[in-house]
């Protein structure tokens, strides 16, 4: 049995905490079967933002016109777009791996692991114990139980990365973030596009105006069938041919195509590791139950990351890196706030969001709320961002923001310095004393907010 001061399961946010391991010249040791790197880098959304990036490109040549710009598309390569975005993954994982390998006082375990008792792991042929262990083991994709699923050649949002060929048509089952982001590339990229979500909206968790306006561009490119539950699918000479049901009408209709793309969630990677058998506790959807301070029901083993099904994005993951060093070896003790971590939805238009929509501020607070358009701004009226528009959500007396929600260009870049107020608890007056650069798109943030 080796014994090292600290173990790390997973090599996504796994990996920031082997180095800060390294740093504090402890012995440490790393297992990770897969992906040195983690979700993000290799299948997550780095490839992914790479190849939405592609179809950014394709609809501003296509929106060109608007500005007395004459352009075209002749041709799209897509295989070779393809392999742009694996090569680069490529590197950034052999570069990884390298250093993992010649790190000092950093044993790398690429083997399967899981626990055989407290704090003892089995990885691979080699038993390693340490009474402080971090477990970042990350999520995979969710498979639903659809009759005929698995008798076809179905793809995944990482399995979809291997694709060298562009599909006529495809299918995806699922609109939310992952689905809707796939649904922009490949409609960008040629593809006939239909997507499929059970839910009455697409990414249904967003501001339901945000939800609508997102639908409605996007069925201009492709077709949407919200409300609708994937009952069955079989093969044909094409392709496939999926039965869904509409959830309110009980009616059937079929929907070809193809290939087919579940975007139907993730599930948790903990299974493998056996974390029964050192008294971890997991959630009823089978993640590892952890308290505030991402302490597990063990004491000296944490967990973060997907792991948990909390926060699952990489800038999450990142500052619950921070709070789990710091919580397993200090007494005063950290919270981490799932409820100031905000996200982006790459689509065309683009959506951020942090905080509580309106109608769950409205339940346990006083609430004013303030809307603004693009268009409202000089940048805005510029670049033509007729549809998109901003929202906030304030409490009424403190002026702490409780929300904040936008659709339209640049999304995620401006909601920035309303996150950096929001993750303090601060006012909203905060943001509107601060000096701003006019003109700019960050006005549709004052706008939004001077209409409270």
């Amino acid at each position: 049995m080796k014994e090292y001061d600290v173990i790390v399961i997973g090599s996504g946010a796994g990996l920031s905490l082997a180095y800060r391991a390294l740093s504090e010249n402890l012995k440490v040791a790393l297992v990770a079967k897969e992906f040195p790197g983690g979700t993000c880098i290799n299948v997550g959304c780095v490839p992914s933002k790479t190849l939405i990036h592609v179809a950014d490109m394709v609809r501003l040549i296509e929106q060109a016109g608007k500005f007395g710009i004459r352009a075209r598309i002749d041709s799209i390569d897509f295989p070779g777009i393809m392999q742009n975005m694996r090569d680069a993954i490529h590197v950034s994982t052999d570069s990884i791996r390298k250093d993992l390998r010649e790190s000092e006082n950093l044993d790398y375990y690429e083997e399967e692991c899981h626990f055989i008792d407290d704090y003892t792991i089995a990885a691979g042929s080699e038993t390693i114990r340490a009474n402080n262990i971090f477990i970042a083991t990350g999520a995979r994709p969710a498979v639903p139980p659809i009759k005929g699923l698995t008798d076809i050649d179905y793809l995944t949002n990482e399995s979809v990365l291997g694709l060298t060929a562009l599909p006529g048509s495809l299918i995806i089952i699922g609109g939310s973030y992952i689905g809707v982001e796939y649904a922009h590339f490949f409609a960008a990229m040629g593809s006939e596009v239909s997507v499929v979500e059970y839910f009455d909206a697409l990414v249904a968790f967003e501001e339901p105006e945000i939800s609508e306006l997102l639908k409605a561009c996007l069925e201009t490119r492709m077709k949407i069938y919200t409300g609708h539950e994937a009952v069955s699918i079989t093969k044909n000479d094409n392709g496939c041919v999926l039965t869904v049901r509409d959830r309110a009408t009980k009616a059937e209709k079929l929907i070809t195509g193809q290939q087919v793309l579940l975007a139907t969630g993730r599930i948790s990677n903990t299974d493998r590791l056996k974390p029964d058998r050192t008294g971890v506790c997991l959630t009823q959807k089978g993640f590892i139950e952890v308290n505030e301070y991402l302490e597990t029901s063990k004491p000296g083993i944490l967990a973060l990351g997907d792991a948990t099904g909390k926060g699952m994005f990489t800038h999450a993951a990142d500052k619950e890196v921070e709070i789990a060093w710091h919580n397993a070896f200090n007494q005063i003790k950290i919270e981490m706030d799932f409820g100031a971590v905000p996200h982006a939805v790459f689509t065309e238009p683009q959506i951020a969001s942090v905080g509580l929509i309106e109608s769950q501020a409205a339940k346990d607070h006083d609430i004013i709320v303030g809307k603004a358009l693009y268009t409202d701004t000089v940048q805005g009226d510029i670049r033509k961002a007729d549809e998109g528009f901003a929202k906030a959500i304030i409490e009424k007396g403190t002026g702490r923001i409780l929300g904040f929600h936008i659709i339209g260009p640049d999304a995620p870049v401006l909601i920035q310095e309303v996150v950096n107020v929001f993750t303090q608890k601060g006012s909203y007056g905060t943001v509107m004393d601060a000096m701003h650069i006019f003109p700019s798109m960050n006005d549709l943030i004052t706008e939004t907010l001077d209409k409270v």
